[in-house]
């Protein structure tokens, strides 16, 4: 019995000093971890801001006051006026994370990467097209075709970047999203739509409009002329308070709207149609719509990015009675991802709106995505081909 006390004693007493030990190991050591903690964070806040000393972690209570761009996760002063920006979002995946520096001046000093799931690796250099930029002129940098998405959301991050720069700054910064703003404009322009629109497939000439949306509850129309949303209810007037000229503009778009009338024609009537032609209608000025199947990567692609799907590139346009193309729209797709699948991006297919027989082929390819770019230009091609035929029997 009284070895088995002293066993237990013994114990006691060299864990007792073990932890002594270890606390003083701790109590020792902990500042060193911190301190080389600190110089790997400065070291790669040095990489976004070279020229930056002194750099401060903005706690919570810090930036109470202020409401900064969501994408925002932490936020460094550096003691010459400027801020470095860590920022989550996503690209072709989740989980990308980045650091922006913003000098005093308001411009971007350095851009890079600390997290990402992203497939492609673009965003490792495209930080470097970033620096010097301000918030006036960000959108202007363009992104990677061949990784559109990824790009996209590095571009929008450090946008935020600088837009939470202005808000530390006391600036009244407008932090919605495009979608966002395009929503509220509506919404504003006909609140009776109850913030449900769809954009108008243009198939009739529109004069002076830039765009048209239409209300799903049937309650009227939002013409875009410019920076202006203009309201116009279902039956003709004018809701927003805007010029004779704009009003009177607004009220004949959606007037040639309402009167759009497509009849749909029978391809089996016609020889000499194009194979990829799916369907075909005529408006009463002569406009042809076409729906046409385009042979992009999705068919034609082998498997040195994966195999083809299968499936076609459907392509909806509309060509005014003169051969110019009046709206284009790719309804289906099925190409590689974060490749040839920017061809369902507007930036995209809107390049097509106002080209001809002629000049259509002049419009700028999917870097990286040549079977796609190739087979839906020939879908264009197409559809010129198809209106040729329709209008000799039209």
């Amino acid at each position: 019995m009284k070895k088995a006390i002293h066993c237990v004693a013994t114990l006691t007493v060299i864990c007792l000093v073990v932890s002594v030990l270890l606390a003083f190991a701790n109590y020792i050591t902990a500042p060193i971890i911190r301190q080389k903690q600190d110089e790997a964070a400065n070291a790669a806040l040095l990489v976004v801001m070279p020229e930056g000393k002194d750099f401060v972690l903005l706690t919570e209570d810090d930036l109470a006051s202020y409401t900064l761009p969501a994408t925002v996760t932490k936020v460094y002063r550096e003691a010459g006026g400027g801020y470095v920006f860590e920022l989550t979002t996503s690209g072709y995946a989740s989980g990308l994370v980045l650091l922006c520096g913003v000098g005093a001046d308001g411009a971007v000093t350095g851009a890079t990467v600390l997290s990402s799931q992203e497939t492609l690796g673009a965003e490792n250099s495209y930080g470097d097209r970033l620096v010097g930029r301000r918030a006036e002129d960000i959108e202007q940098v363009d992104t990677v075709t061949s990784a559109t998405k990824t790009t996209a959301a590095y571009r929008n991050a450090v946008r935020d970047a600088l837009l939470a720069f202005a808000v530390l700054g006391g600036a009244d910064v407008d932090l919605r999203s495009e979608a966002e703003i395009l929503a509220e404009s509506l919404n504003t322009a006909l609140p009776s739509g109850e913030g449900a629109f769809e954009k108008w497939f243009v198939i009739e000439a529109l004069t002076g409009v830039d765009d048209v949306y239409v209300a799903e509850n049937g309650t009227g129309y939002v013409c875009v002329i410019g920076d202006e949303y203009v309201g116009v209810k279902a039956d003709g007037t004018v809701t927003s308070q805007t010029d004779t000229e704009t009003a009177q503009t607004a009220a004949a778009a959606v007037a040639t709207v309402k009167g759009a009338v497509l009849t749909e024609l029978s391809l089996g009537s016609y020889e000499g149609l194009p194979a990829s032609v799916q369907a075909a209608a005529v408006t009463e000025s002569g406009s042809v719509v076409l729906t046409v199947r385009g042979a992009g990567y999705g068919i034609l692609g082998g498997s040195s990015y994966h195999p083809a799907s299968g499936e076609y590139i459907i392509v909806r346009v509309a060509i005014s009675a003169e051969g110019t193309i009046l709206d284009c729209v790719t309804l289906s797709q099925a190409e590689s991802e974060n490749i040839g699948d920017a061809c369902a991006d507007e930036a995209f297919y809107g390049q097509f709106d106002g080209k001809t027989a002629q000049n259509y082929a002049e419009v700028d390819g999917i870097s990286g995505a040549t079977y796609t770019t190739d087979g839906y230009k020939k879908a264009i091609g197409d559809a010129f081909a198809a209106f040729n035929v329709l209008k000799g029997g039209v």
